[in-house]
């Protein structure tokens, strides 16, 4: 094969979260967003070590899992999903597949539950973080989505099939809004600009909905008349909250340099497992709520018989999962490193009536040394990067017989577990939970047992 040459080959398998292998006369290359059963062509981009990678120019022939007619119609365009056009049976199956080849890869003689799909898997999201830009160059105003392969142009995603009706209204009318306002975008190249992103936040279960427009402050501008906009709109929620929030940084993520609230409030309020949580427009928390009860109930099952006892959890978020286990357990004590998250964990266990929840405001990684108590069970939630190498020693430290470890990325998962099981620990179970339908991602939860080595 040759760099900028177009081949032609079948797709034979996909690894996490994308990876198409596609075979043809010439050898093997390694092609994302295909799917397996698809005949390609694709151009050579690059040769790394013995493996050529490819980018996709054209599905020649369909596969026999591309069997969903009702899919996104920014599908192709929008860089977001990469499954839509496979039923939702046909998504599960194939994420089940890819996690279990990656942990069959780094252990052997454990059970593999398979995966739970969620409960909706069309407009499932309760978390949406817009940006603005221009679709083209020196093209109009667009708000939206990156387009595929693309760091620059942005596309309108106004039929988005992840969210629901209430997101795209207010995607739509705030574009019109700031199209007529004549305001800039922020040009991350040159670092000039104003409007940089709308984030869209809707509990599932309360319908409150935060609408936070985040701009750099080199222009000044009065959000008043866009609020009474928003507030207009008839929406099946409750805006209960817009805010204004400042962002200076020069990378294109959505920074908090200072918010002014505009109307309403800074937070909404969701429910999870008849828990109540206080969000705030950057506090972590699951993006599929539906699915998120499904994944903290499979956790509270691995973690087993818990009663009276201590449990860690580390990576701890807004303390969803900490609360979750706090009525039944003598203590829970959770570490995260974002403040935010940590000061409204502390504020929703106390409006929840747990008074056994500690909170600590730090990184897993210098925190775990400074932890007098002593844990029972700990359960591991890290970011999708997995565990920091030097934080891994010391939590197998502790010689707790169990560890549940909730992963995101099931690739940073299958590295750690080898880790753990060359110190004492054996995989017993694994289950995936599907919390982005149409996209590749996906959850997954592993129950590690300590052996009783003499």
């Amino acid at each position: 094969m040759k760099k900028g040459e177009i081949y032609t080959g079948s797709v034979t398998g996909l690894k996490f979260p994308n990876k198409g292998i596609v075979e043809c006369n010439e050898g093997t290359a390694v092609v994302k967003d295909v799917i397996p059963g698809q005949k390609i062509s694709f151009s050579v981009a690059k040769k790394r070590g013995g493996r050529f990678e490819g980018r996709l120019v054209e599905v020649l022939e369909k596969s026999e899992l591309e069997d969903e007619d009702d899919y996104c119609p920014h599908f192709g365009i929008c860089g977001g999903c990469a499954y839509q056009r496979l039923s939702y049976g046909n998504q599960l199956k194939l994420k089940a597949a890819q996690v279990k080849e990656l942990i069959d890869g780094v252990c052997s003689d454990y059970e593999f539950e398979g995966i739970i799909g969620s409960p909706v898997y069309k407009g499932y999201r309760n978390k949406m973080e817009f940006s603005f830009g221009d679709e083209y160059k020196d093209g109009p105003l667009s708000l939206g989505m990156h387009k595929k392969g693309s760091f620059y142009d942005i596309t309108p995603v106004g039929g988005c099939r992840i969210v629901d009706e209430d997101y795209r209204r207010i995607l739509l009318s705030s574009l019109d809004f700031f199209a007529g306002t004549g305001l800039p975008f922020y040009h991350k190249m040159h670092h000039e600009g104003y409007l940089r992103h709308l984030l869209v936040r809707k509990a599932k279960k309360t319908g409150e909905i935060m609408v936070d427009i985040v701009t750099s402050t080199q222009t000044e501008y009065d959000f008043a008349p866009y609020a009474k906009m928003l507030m207009s709109l008839d929406l099946e929620g409750s805006i209960v909250s817009i805010l204004h929030t400042r962002n200076d940084s020069l990378s294109d993520t959505v920074q908090n340099d200072g918010t002014e609230i505009l109307y309403g409030r800074d937070h909404i309020f969701e429910e999870l497992l008849g828990l109540r949580f206080k969000i705030t427009p950057f506090s972590f928390f699951q993006t599929n709520t539906l699915g998120a009860e499904l994944l903290y109930e499979k956790t509270r099952e691995y973690v087993g018989e818990f009663r009276d006892k201590t449990v860690f959890d580390l990576y701890s978020g807004t303390g969803t999962i900490a609360q979750v286990l706090a009525p039944v357990a003598r203590r829970v004590i959770g570490v995260e490193i974002v403040e935010e998250a940590v000061a409204a964990a502390r504020e929703n266990a106390l409006a929840n009536g747990l008074d056994n929840c500690e909170f600590i405001a730090g990184d897993v990684l210098r925190e775990v040394g400074n932890l007098t108590a002593v844990p029972d069970i700990i359960v591991l939630d890290p970011p999708r990067d997995g565990i920091h190498p030097k934080a891994i020693g010391p939590i197998i430290d502790f010689g707790v017989d169990t560890i549940v470890y909730v992963s995101c990325k099931p690739t940073s998962l299958a590295r750690d577990i080898e880790i753990f099981e060359a110190r004492g620990y054996k995989v017993k179970k694994v289950c995936c939970v599907d919390m982005f339908p149409g996209t590749g991602g996906v959850e997954s939860v592993c129950l590690l047992s300590k052996l009783n080595v003499e």
